[in-house]
């Protein structure tokens, strides 16, 4: 089982917490407001989908200009 490091808020850790609350965010939104908020869901789902194939995120992109930085420099 994996548990992850809680200690800090490396940018691994923030991008899971910005995807989740997107996802929870727009699913809200498109059940008490309007469907179409739907597309925003489904457009993290492709934008996690586009990281795991290409490596490129552009959320990090973002984060890394916004003073973020991985936990592990491997």
């Amino acid at each position: 089982m994996f548990i992850a490091d809680t200690r800090s808020w490396y940018m691994e850790r923030i991008i899971r917490m910005v995807a989740g609350s997107f996802v929870l965010a727009g699913s809200l939104l498109g059940y008490l407001v309007d469907p179409v908020w739907f597309m925003f869901t489904g457009l993290v789902g492709a934008m996690l989908v586009f990281f795991a194939l290409t490596g490129l995120c552009p959320m990090s992109i973002i984060l890394y200009a916004l003073g973020a930085r991985e936990r592990c420099k491997c």
